[in-house]
C-alpha cells in the first residue's frame, strides 16, 4: 500500500509520518517481495512496460562508501517509504575505493528488498594517480592529445585506464553471479566538460571512451550491465551529437542542473536521440512535481542528488513527489515477482456478498459499465486474468477499462478496446485480495459498498474492506 494524499494538508500529513516514525507506531507498507535472480532484459521490458503511466522514484548516495545507504535512508525517514532505485558510485577517494565492497553488498540488500539499483563512477583520470581528490582528480582538464592516448590501445594512458576499469569488473561481476542487473552510467554529462571526459563531441571523443567501455565490459561477460548514457540539461544543445550509438546504449537519461525540471525542449530533444528507448532522470536536485510527471509522461525514472534530497526541497515537496500515484516506491516495483497477475485463466470474479463482476446487459460495445450483479453462467460475467495485467472480457473482446484514464476516487469501470494502456492494467496482491492498478494507484472497488445488483465499479484508494475483496478464477 502506498501512503496517499487524504482530506489533510501534506504538511501536517508529513508531521504524522516523522511524529509516526519517532514512536514507532506508523503502520507501513507491505514488505517488498525480494527479487528473484534476473536478466537485463527483464529491468528493461519493465521500464518499457511502465513509459507513459509510471515512473520509478530514486535517490543517489554518495560518498562516504562507508555509508552507502545514508540518503535512501533519509528518504524513510521523510516519507516513509523507501525509492523504488538505489544509486550508488564506485568512487575516487582511497577510503571510498577500500570500500567497494559496502557498496556492492549494499547493491544485494537493495535488489533484495524490492528496488533496482544504478550505478555511476566519478573515475580518476588516468593521468594521476588511481585515487584522487574530486577537484584535480575527477574536475580536471586533459590535453586532446592525452585524451586521444587514452582512447588508443597500446599507449601508456591507454594501458592505464585498462588497469582502472579492470579493477572494477570483479565489483560488478559479483551483481551479474547474484543475478541483479545493473543500470551502469559511465561517463555521465558527458557534454560538460567540469570532468576529464567530457565536452568532447564527435566519433573520437566522448562517444569513443564510452564505445571502448562497453567492448571492454562485454568481452569480461558482463551482461548484466544495462547501459545508460547520460548528458547534462546543457541550454546549448546538440545533444545528439555525443551519442555513442543505438548498439551501445540501453536507456537514454539527462541530468536536470541548469534548470530546476527538464523543459519540453529537453524532454523533446531526449525523446528523438532515445527512439523506443526507454529515458530517465538520472540526476535532479529538485524533486519531480505533479505537473512534470503529468506533462512529461516518458520518464522510466528519476534520481534525486544526495545532498539536494534536503538541501533543496521540503518534506512536503518530497512527499508529494512520493505520495503521487505515478511514482512507484520500493515494493510497487514490479519484475514478475511478488503481486503480478496469475497465470491467464477464465471464469467469474466474484466480490462483495458473493456477487460477480459483470458486463452490464452483456454488452460488448465501448463504455458498457461494469457492475456488481448476482452471479450467474454467462458471457457477462466471464473474464480472462492475462499474464500482462489484463482482465479481458472474451465475449466482447474487449478490457477492464478506467473511464478515461482516470486516476482519482470515483472513476468508474467500462469495457474499452484493449490497448496496452495504464488504464486497463491490473495487479492482484493474493494477501489482501485487491485488484489494483499500478497507473493510479487505487484499487477496484464496489461504490458505496453497496452490494445491489447494477452497483458500479470503480477505483477508490486501496483499503481493508470486504468491498475490496476479489477471488479470481481457479
Amino acid at each position: 500500500m502506498k501512503l496517499r494524499h487524504r482530506p489533510m494538508t501534506m504538511a501536517l500529513l508529513g508531521t504524522l509520518v516523522l511524529a509516526g516514525l519517532a514512536a514507532g507506531s506508523l503502520v507501513q507498507p507491505p514488505s517488498a517481495e525480494a527479487f528473484p535472480a534476473s536478466s537485463k532484459a527483464a529491468v528493461l521490458n519493465y521500464l518499457r512496460s511502465i513509459t507513459g503511466t509510471s515512473i520509478v522514484s530514486g535517490q543517489h548516495n554518495k560518498e562516504p562508501a562507508s555509508a552507502p545507504a545514508q540518503y535512501t535512508q533519509q528518504v524513510k525517514d521523510i516519507t516513509g517509504q523507501y525509492p523504488g532505485l538505489w544509486g550508488g558510485d564506485m568512487m575516487f577517494r582511497s577510503d571510498d575505493i577500500n570500500n567497494r565492497q559496502r557498496v556492492i553488498d549494499q547493491a544485494k540488500t537493495e535488489w533484495a528488498n524490492g528496488s533496482l539499483v544504478t550505478l555511476t563512477w566519478h573515475a580518476c583520470s588516468p593521468t594521476v594517480a588511481s585515487t584522487c581528490e574530486f577537484t584535480g582528480g575527477v574536475n580536471t582538464s586533459i590535453s586532446a592529445a592525452q585524451f586521444s592516448d587514452i582512447v588508443t590501445g597500446g599507449t601508456a594512458l591507454n594501458t592505464t585506464w585498462r588497469q582502472r576499469m579492470a579493477a572494477v569488473v570483479p565489483y560488478l561481476r559479483q551483481l551479474k553471479d547474484a543475478g541483479i542487473p545493473v543500470l551502469w552510467r559511465p561517463f555521465h554529462e558527458m557534454n560538460e566538460t567540469w570532468n576529464w571526459w567530457g565536452g568532447r563531441s564527435g566519433v573520437n571523443g566522448g562517444a569513443k571512451i564510452y564505445q571502448q567501455m562497453r567492448d571492454y565490459f562485454d568481452s569480461q561477460g558482463l551482461d548484466n550491465l544495462i547501459w545508460v548514457w547520460n548528458v547534462q540539461d546543457n541550454p546549448a544543445g546538440g545533444w545528439a551529437n555525443y551519442y555513442p550509438g543505438s548498439s551501445y546504449v540501453d536507456v537514454v537519461s539527462l541530468d536536470a542542473w541548469y534548470k530546476n525540471h527538464p523543459s519540453a525542449a529537453d524532454y523533446q530533444q531526449m525523446q528523438a536521440i532515445a527512439g523506443s528507448k526507454p529515458i530517465a532522470i538520472a540526476e535532479m536536485g529538485k524533486v519531480p512535481d505533479a505537473s512534470l510527471l503529468t506533462n512529461q509522461p516518458r520518464w522510466s525514472y528519476f534520481m534525486v542528488w544526495s545532498e539536494q534530497l534536503r538541501a533543496n526541497n521540503s518534506n512536503t515537496e518530497i512527499q508529494n513527489a512520493y505520495f503521487n500515484p505515478r511514482v512507484l516506491n520500493q515494493g510497487e516495483v514490479n519484475l514478475g515477482g511478488g503481486t503480478t497477475p496469475p497465470p491467464a485463466r477464465t471464469g467469474a470474479i466474484v466480490g462483495l456478498a458473493g456477487k460477480c463482476v459483470d458486463a452490464a446487459g452483456s454488452g460488448t460495445a465501448n463504455g458498457t459499465a461494469v457492475q456488481l450483479y448476482t452471479c450467474a453462467p454467462g458471457v457477462a460475467q466471464t473474464w480472462t486474468i492475462g499474464a500482462d495485467g489484463t482482465i479481458r472480457n472474451p465475449n466482447s473482446g474487449r478490457c477492464l477499462d478506467v473511464a478515461g484514464q482516470g486516476t482519482t476516487n470515483g472513476s468508474v469501470l467500462q469495457l474499452w478496446d484493449c490497448n496496452g494502456s495504464g488504464a486497463q492494467s491490473w495487479t492482484y496482491e493474493s494477501a489482501t485480495q485487491r485488484l489494483r492498478n499500478p497507473q493510479s494507484g487505487r484499487c477496484l472497488d464496489v461504490t458505496g459498498q453497496n452490494s445491489a445488483d447494477g452497483t458500479r465499479l470503480q477505483i477508490w484508494d486501496c483499503t481493508t474492506s470486504a468491498n475490496q475483496r476479489w477471488t479470481l478464477p481457479t
